[in-house]
């Protein structure tokens, strides 16, 4: 049986319309690509609300001036800036070994759109390896974290584009068909909202009383 998730918001609703109300101090968070677009605004009304949120970003010097612009704005000097490059996978490792205590919001957001065929050190084209595999290593290495922490939520930043192609599992890294950008970031933003499904059905499968669980939510672009 499937339950149809609704909400009262719409493609209009702001940040602050979503917070209102809301309060998370004492809740820790981590925005990737917290230091430009949408994940800035993440990041601002998560600390407006009082969580302590970490910037997960590539370029540090941007990630300290986002962070000091929402420590001003949101009067919380509990924003913290760490390096990630989601295509680098010893940059993953040693954001997740990095990583203590536990952890109540994981907003997969930061994202590649558009570059010529790329490949990282694995071979990896670099829309798949970016968007989907570079946030499901921290998720999964992150999970003792999210599972520490009081109902720890998941959020995988997807986008309307993921109509553009499915997941081609016989050729996810473009190795023999043509290479088209577009058809590469919709087959990433699928994986991510596919993972979003099964890391929420697996993870709230295991919990236990002494174990939350911290489902995983896809959210659109």
């Amino acid at each position: 049986m499937t339950t149809r998730i609704t909400t009262p918001f719409t493609a209009e609703s702001t940040a602050a319309d979503v917070m209102a109300g809301v309060r998370l101090t004492g809740r820790r968070a981590i925005v990737t690509g917290g230091s430009s677009g949408i994940g800035v605004e993440t990041a601002r009304a998560l600390a407006d609300a009082g969580a302590e949120v970490t910037l997960a970003v590539r370029d540090l010097a941007a990630g300290q001036r986002v962070a000091r612009d929402i420590m001003t704005i949101a009067g919380n000097e509990q924003v913290l800036v760490t390096p990630l490059d989601l295509a680098d996978q010893d940059s993953v490792t040693a954001f997740v070994t990095g990583w203590t205590g536990p952890l109540h919001i994981l907003v997969d957001n930061a994202g590649v759109m558009g570059p010529a065929l790329t490949r990282t050190p694995e071979g990896w084209e670099l829309h798949f390896a970016t968007n989907h595999l570079g946030h499901f290593a921290p998720a999964t290495g992150l999970h003792p974290a999210l599972a520490a922490a009081d109902g720890a939520r998941v959020v995988s930043v997807s986008s309307s584009q993921h109509r553009l192609s499915p997941v081609v599992f016989e050729d996810v890294h473009f190795e023999h068909r043509p290479y088209d950008p577009q058809t590469a970031y919709g087959q990433s933003k699928t994986a991510n909202a596919l993972f979003a499904v099964e890391a929420a059905k697996r993870w709230a499968m295991t919990a236990s009383p002494s174990t939350p669980s911290c489902p995983a939510w896809s959210s659109p672009t």
